[in-house]
């Protein structure tokens, strides 16, 4: 058993395996998605019934060209695995969720659909760290992105003022910080899936800190064009 925040995961069941074709899911973060074709209601309607979790998955990428997403297309190694914080089932069958990222996940084993299952299961083995960054590293990291999120023109992002007052209390874990700012930040679902599948923390900071640079360069270079409303896409002005 593997403790994540107050979820209890036994990593021993297999679980429901979605598939997603451009949406790549962080833990901590949070995102809605809605429910239509028939294999992946009957999906919710198990999640549902359970422990409310199940594996997001990217679909893999066959040389420059996303594979189809009929049938059992093949996913990447590395999922988030994800849990249903609020549902609401409309009267065709679809449903409107709202998912909450849990955890970093590999996939040790697909299990395809069999008799009246119509989607694939996982068994998944946590993705974790081999050491805990120390504490002064844990301290310096926080002073860097505050410093960098508290410089022009970094500071006209909605997520700047909250991530800094966040990041003061050293009792909040930097990790849930560099997981909203990657999805707040890394609209390239490559990138999004260089974080997902980085167990480091360390290494997913200096992804977050390269994206940020490129990001701070961006706005200066199109502030002279830009109005309040024209912000560049994936970033939302304050």
């Amino acid at each position: 058993m593997v403790e994540t925040a107050t979820i209890h995961v036994n990593f021993a069941r297999p679980v429901p395996l979605f598939p997603l074709r451009s949406v790549v899911m962080l833990p901590h973060a949070m995102a809605p998605m809605h429910i239509f074709e028939r294999r992946y209601r009957q999906l919710m309607q198990q999640v549902l019934d359970g422990p409310g979790l199940l594996a997001l998955a990217v679909l893999a990428e066959r040389e420059d060209e996303l594979v189809d997403a009929v049938g059992e297309p093949p996913v990447r190694p590395v999922v988030c695995l994800g849990r249903v914080a609020q549902h609401e089932q409309l009267a065709d069958g679809r449903y409107n969720v709202l998912v909450q990222g849990v955890c970093r996940a590999r996939i040790r084993r697909e299990i395809p659909p069999e008799g009246d299952r119509l989607y694939r299961m996982a068994l998944l083995q946590p993705l974790e760290a081999s050491s805990a960054p120390e504490e002064a590293e844990v301290r310096r990291l926080r002073r860097r992105l505050r410093r960098k999120l508290s410089q022009p023109p970094l500071t006209q992002l909605a997520l700047a003022q909250g991530v800094c007052s966040y990041l003061e209390s050293e009792e909040k874990p930097v990790e849930v910080a560099l997981e909203l700012m990657g999805m707040s930040i890394a609209q390239d679902a490559h990138r999004r899936y260089e974080l997902l599948a980085e167990p480091d923390p360390r290494k997913r900071a200096r992804i977050i800190e390269d994206e940020l640079d490129d990001l701070r360069a961006l706005l200066r270079k199109a502030a002279p064009q830009l109005g309040a409303d024209d912000a560049p896409k994936g970033v939302v002005w304050n």
